[in-house]
């Protein structure tokens, strides 16, 4: 690699960020292993061949199959680099009223990464295989590269030892990106959601006088009520020993 992906400023995606840095157990985690970004499809053909130059080898898409239609693989498609389409949720609208008005809180926000984890542990388990494996970076992203993607994030920092704190902070970074991801997806997210009856605003509306990081300490929480381990549903799944080893191996720098 010849310069770090955390340096790379893309003109399309305004939420990516290589994890490299956080502190996990017996270390940090190294720069180009895993970078967490929004939707990459939107990157340019410049930025793909770039983000390919310096190193990038594998694409993990959390992104449900209706979103993945709208606007496809993007450039990065006529690139040299694995693609994994491992989606989270089944659709966009699954589980919300049609019509009615729709807002989260932090705290509700929290209790569906939770119930996320647990339904679709199996995919994470696979993520985390891919990350493990690939012999160059990988980058996870869904469309604004705060839920899904947060939730991967997280899993992965578990997985090698994270504390909560560093785990919380990493997710929160995303706060300072909004008005430019709302931006950004509102022609792509504003139309399918209001296909299916929703609002994007109203969607992304959280309450500006609470933390966001509420959000991430709710689904540790949660998961840890029913499963003593927060990372316990992933294991299950599938995340084995050695993966984890594999991941500890190639992931931390001491």
């Amino acid at each position: 690699m010849t310069t770090a992906l955390i340096d790379l400023e893309l003109s399309a995606p305004v939420n990516l960020r290589d994890l490299g840095g956080i502190p996990v157990a017996g270390g940090t985690l190294r720069e180009g292993v895993a970078v967490r970004a929004d939707d990459l499809a939107v990157v340019t053909e410049q930025d793909a061949r770039e983000l390919v130059d310096r190193g990038l080898v594998a694409v993990i898409d959390l992104r449900t199959n209706d979103e993945a239609a709208l606007t496809g693989r993007g450039p990065l498609a006529e690139q040299p680099v694995a693609y994994h389409h491992l989606p989270l949720m089944a659709s966009i609208g699954a589980g919300m009223p049609r019509g009615g008005r729709v807002s989260f809180d932090h705290v509700s926000m929290g209790e569906m990464y939770a119930h996320m984890v647990e339904n679709s542990a199996p995919q994470l388990a696979t993520a985390l295989s891919v990350i493990a494996l690939a012999p160059g970076a990988t980058a996870f992203h869904c469309a604004a590269g705060r839920d899904r993607t947060g939730v991967l994030a997280a899993m992965l920092l578990l997985a090698l030892g994270a504390s909560d704190d560093d785990i919380v902070a990493d997710y929160a970074r995303t706060d300072a990106n909004m008005p430019a991801i709302q931006a950004r997806m509102k022609p792509v997210m504003g139309v399918l959601l209001e296909r299916l009856g929703f609002d994007l605003d109203e969607m992304t509306m959280l309450t500006d006088a609470e933390p966001m990081d509420i959000s991430m300490r709710t689904m540790l929480a949660r998961l840890r009520e029913r499963h003593g381990d927060a990372l316990a549903p992933v294991r299950a799944a599938g995340l084995s020993d050695d993966i984890v080893a594999r991941l500890r191996a190639r992931a931390v720098a001491a």
